[in-house]
């Protein structure tokens, strides 16, 4: 029986933020137009979206996490509770309205919210493999999951540029991807319930994929005015990522299920 429950609620989140940032932009309640964003290649427009590309392409998040919590309406037998797969659903829609703010306006707070969306969903990822590995509980995976959005955000106070990646917010970001990945192996490895591992080295081909084309439109692969962004691209893949890891999460099952 399908529950309608987890689509309401990521519903709701993802007609809440982007109701939010639509006003937000419509009003300036972002702030001004500091240039942030302005190294991933597309040219501000002279319109209320500053980087059309670069922000619509946002909605690839939104339609990953609704995509997400229409299937976990009907994921029973996942080793994942139902209301932790609302959870993630609600996580990857918030993505979307996030970034764009960031690319709509240019702003600081826009750019604010972009990487704390960031931290969220990679804090997520490596909480989730965590508390898995650990054998714990909801309210390890609260604690580990708050820990890790607050380290990334102390991280993110290290103000002078990074190589490759720009910010040190950046570099907490890798880190729980990595961390993330390393453990979400080592929990294949352990066999100690059956998965889907296909929908793992997806999730990781997309991620790096996007890595590659992120580098590559800020060194040589730029069009400022073409509606073909490499960051847009870059949007797309990762919402592709988020989607496919949780194709991962809902395979989980016990290996003595028949």
């Amino acid at each position: 029986m399908q529950r309608l429950r987890p689509l309401a609620v990521t519903g709701a989140v993802a007609g809440v933020s982007i109701g939010l940032l639509i006003l937000a932009v419509a009003y300036g309640w972002l702030g001004p137009d500091v240039g942030r964003g302005a190294g991933f290649c597309e040219a501000p427009r002279t319109g209320a979206v500053k980087q059309p590309a670069n922000s619509w392409s946002n909605l690839g998040f939104v339609i990953a996490g609704l995509a997400i919590a229409w299937q976990a309406g009907s994921s029973g037998g996942s080793r994942m509770p139902v209301g932790l797969q609302s959870v993630y659903a609600s996580v990857v829609v918030t993505l979307g309205p996030a970034s764009a703010a960031m690319h709509a306006t240019q702003s600081a707070l826009g750019g604010h919210l972009d990487l704390l969306s960031m931290y969220l969903i990679a804090g997520f990822a490596a909480s989730y493999a965590w508390v898995r590995w650990a054998r714990r509980g909801p309210v390890a995976f609260g604690a580990a999951y708050a820990s890790s959005v607050l380290a990334c955000e102390l991280a993110g106070l290290w103000t002078r540029p990074v190589p490759v990646v720009h910010y040190a917010g950046n570099v907490a970001f890798a880190v729980l991807l990595v961390t993330a990945v390393v453990i979400e192996t080592r929990l294949w490895h352990r066999g100690e319930a059956r998965r889907t591992i296909g929908f793992g080295f997806a999730a990781l081909g997309s991620m790096l994929v996007a890595f590659a084309i992120w580098i590559m439109s800020q060194h040589g692969w730029c069009s400022p005015t073409s509606w073909v962004q490499g960051h847009a691209v870059w949007h797309l893949l990762c919402a592709l990522a988020a989607y496919f890891l949780y194709r991962l999460y809902v395979s989980e099952r016990p290996r003595d299920e028949s």
